[in-house]
């Protein structure tokens, strides 16, 4: 744990151990050190201080003498988590008067923040779409890899271009063409962090206040907020087994429109040809930008993909978003952009000013497996090992709750929707009550939607790729009790 300098300023140099013990005691109290984490060793903290080591072990001494922290011969001060939970006290800051003032995009954002729970622990099943399973993630390629990243001598350290390493750029290239059917060049793609950083860029450049942007309905919430954030007003369209009602289009004037073609999220259709070129006629006839989010490509089961809309005509009006969050981790951060050729320098200075450019060690690691062969081998791997959980989710679904439910979405993705069309959605909040605590985790689609639901079934977006088959099986049991007590 990255921890807080002792040091209180100029004047550490002429420190006592009275007011190290002080300062230390006062930091073991504010959770500076955690409930039970490591202090400096005397040494280090002398040498931080510019004091003499037995001035530190005094302030030590006392602190183990009352309880603060504990010693163990041979090992480094640990924090005493005993002490800390039971007398730890907390001085409450006084409210302050100051009005807070805010940029306007501030102010949007207070109004309508996005929310994040942290995910629950120790459920026997945990619905909950997005995370994946970290026994499928390609520990030794990975290592292997950044090892060999970590190898290289650069001619010296300094910042990078910001729209990404020319190796990752160049693997990326290769990897968009012979698996997505995507042409590009290398100066088109703009690796970021993660595709929300991606959405982030697209919303800064393209959109003002009072512009209009197109919403799959319901869809991606963290896209929807990302571009409301600009003071732009999303237009829902409806959704339907085959993804966005194109036709709806007709009439509507907007800056840019957000679709997940390949998987819609949530619900799971796979937009046909026919309403990609009616999509990308729209842009043209409406100078607007297509934003195609490909969030889940790697996984089809069984359908033939569709080639991306950026694959089509019309390339220049479409902006095509992809992620490894999907395929190794979230955690990585790692999201690429494929640009208008027009737009390419702009993404490239929004990029530089946000952040310089993405972490360079994970582009090079990700450039060598992509490489190597060892992604594309990694994608085959967690590819099958996700259609057997899908499977094992649809027949315990099926055993559970037979012709009760409906499903939709299975053809691709690491979700399905399971549709509870007897169940008004009025028992929505009392079926996920009953789940938790039964220690299953749910999610419901209707907080997908910009419009209300209210009296309309019970949906739930169901994610089974962090979840073993056993797993699966326990929760849909459980699912199907609480589904029992409210009938």
């Amino acid at each position: 744990m990255m921890q807080k300098r002792t040091n209180p300023g100029p004047r550490a140099g002429r420190m006592g151990a009275r007011q190290i013990y002080e300062a230390l005691r006062d930091q073991i109290m504010s959770l500076v050190y955690g409930t039970d984490g490591l202090l400096p060793s005397s040494r280090a903290l002398a040498d931080e201080m510019g004091v003499a080591r037995s001035t530190v072990t005094i302030a030590y001494e006392q602190l183990a003498a009352e309880g603060f922290i504990e010693t163990r011969h041979g090992a480094r001060l640990r924090v005493a988590r005993a002490v800390v939970e039971r007398g730890r006290t907390r001085a409450t800051s006084r409210p302050s008067t100051r009005k807070v003032r805010l940029s306007a995009f501030g102010e949007r954002l207070r109004q309508d923040p996005p929310h994040w729970t942290a995910p629950p622990r120790g459920l026997v099943a945990n619905f909950r779409y997005g995370e994946l399973s970290p026994a499928d993630f390609p520990v030794l390629a990975w290592k292997k890899a950044i090892t060999a990243a970590m190898a290289r001598k650069p001619e010296r350290l300094a910042y990078d271009d910001p729209c990404g390493a020319l190796r990752l750029r160049t693997a990326l290239q290769g990897y968009l063409w012979r698996s997505r059917s995507v042409r590009c060049e290398v100066d088109q793609i703009v690796v970021v962090n993660g595709s929300q950083q991606g959405l982030d860029i697209c919303a800064r450049l393209l959109l003002d206040a009072g512009d209009r942007f197109v919403m799959e309905d319901p869809g991606y919430q963290m896209a929807r907020h990302t571009f409301a954030a600009t003071g732009a007003v999303a237009v829902p369209i409806q959704v339907d087994a085959e993804g966005l009602r194109t036709e709806r289009l007709d009439g509507i004037a907007a800056r840019l429109a957000y679709v997940t073609p390949s998987h819609q999220y949530p619900l799971g259709g796979v937009m046909p040809i026919g309403r990609r070129h009616q999509l990308l006629a729209w842009a043209r006839k409406n100078d607007a930008y297509v934003i195609e989010d490909d969030y889940d490509s790697e996984y089809r089961y069984d359908t033939k993909p569709i080639p991306p809309l950026h694959a089509l005509e019309g390339s220049d009006s479409v902006i095509y978003l992809g992620t490894v969050s999907k395929t190794l981790s979230p955690t990585l951060r790692i999201g690429y952009l494929v640009v208008p050729p027009a737009l390419r320098s702009l993404f490239a200075a929004a990029k530089q000013i946000m952040d310089r450019h993405t972490p360079l060690i994970e582009q090079e690691t990700l450039a060598t497996m992509l490489e190597s062969g060892a992604y594309d081998s990694h994608v085959r791997r967690v590819r099958r090992r996700n259609a057997e959980r899908q499977q094992a989710l649809l027949d315990a679904l099926r055993r559970r709750f037979g012709d009760r439910i409906r499903i939709e979405g299975a053809a691709a993705g690491l979700h399905v929707v399971a549709w509870f069309d007897d169940l008004s959605q009025k028992h929505e909040g009392a079926l996920i009550k009953a789940a938790r605590a039964k220690g299953v985790g749910i999610y419901p689609v209707s907080a997908l939607f910009v419009g209300s639901r209210t009296g309309k079934s019970v949906g739930l977006v169901m994610g089974y790729s962090a979840l073993e088959t056993g797993q699966i099986e326990r929760g849909c049991k459980l699912l199907a009790q609480a589904v029992a007590e409210l009938d």
